[in-house]
């Protein structure tokens, strides 16, 4: 199969935009995903987070998603946020103040994680591994630092493979995702339509399970809004 990703050029690009949007970022995503984003993330994570795990939160961002592992879960977890905006990991001591929990954090990209093999029970990464250089790159490397019986789990965007519903989401994201993130964040929320070109790098939802299958025993896909969201359970 073909190598998919952003490519190091777009990957720039899109990281530049996503710096300057820090401070609309979840405003604009939970509007985009028309109020959904966290009730995906709690079904994705309910599948695949358990007490006492070890955690890799990639592509943290603020930690939405541990912070969902925290309350629906268990607070008997080992965090490491992880993410490629030093920026986004500057705020998680607010975000998570008062939060009785052990993490440390670091920065850098889904491609070269900084951590031994065999390491996490979960790796978990919402709305975030569709900014990959590199998808394949990627997850071979979520796979090594997994242990035996560990789970990836993907909560984002899904890319129809029924042409006409493709066409649809593609559509709302490359025109309406635009006057929503202005309708919501203002002129802050502009920005947001640059990320319309990561949907047209990310595989259709069956080409992905299929990648994936490359380097997982067993992927689960749960299709949401027709196939226009996904959440994915891959276990190694």
């Amino acid at each position: 199969m073909k190598s998919t990703g952003l490519g190091t050029a777009y990957w720039n690009e899109v990281i530049n935009v996503l710096r300057n949007i820090i401070p609309v970022y979840d405003r604009v995503n939970s509007a985009i995903s028309i109020g959904r984003d966290n009730e995906f993330r709690i079904e994705g994570i309910k599948k695949s987070v358990f007490p006492g795990n070890t955690i890799l939160d990639a592509g943290s961002g603020y930690g939405n998603m541990s912070k969902i592992v925290i309350e629906m879960v268990s607070k008997d977890v080992y965090i490491h946020f992880y993410d490629p905006i030093p920026e986004m990991l500057k705020g998680l001591s607010e975000n998570f103040k008062g939060y009785d929990i052990t993490y440390s954090k670091c920065s850098g990209v889904f491609e070269k994680i900084p951590f031994r093999s065999n390491t996490f029970d979960a790796v978990i990464c919402g709305y975030s591994i569709r900014d990959s250089i590199n998808f394949q790159d990627a997850f071979e490397e979520i796979h090594r630092i997994l242990k035996d019986g560990g789970r990836f789990l993907i909560v984002d965007l899904g890319k129809p493979d029924n042409w006409f519903l493709r066409n649809l989401v593609s559509i709302y994201l490359r025109y309406l995702l635009v006057v929503i993130a202005f309708i919501t964040a203002g002129k802050r929320g502009l920005p947001f339509g640059t990320l319309y070109g990561t949907f047209l790098r990310w595989p259709k939802n069956n080409d992905l399970k299929l990648l994936l299958s490359k380097y997982f025993s067993k992927v689960e896909m749960d299709k949401k809004l027709f196939g226009g969201a996904v959440i994915v359970v891959a276990h190694k």
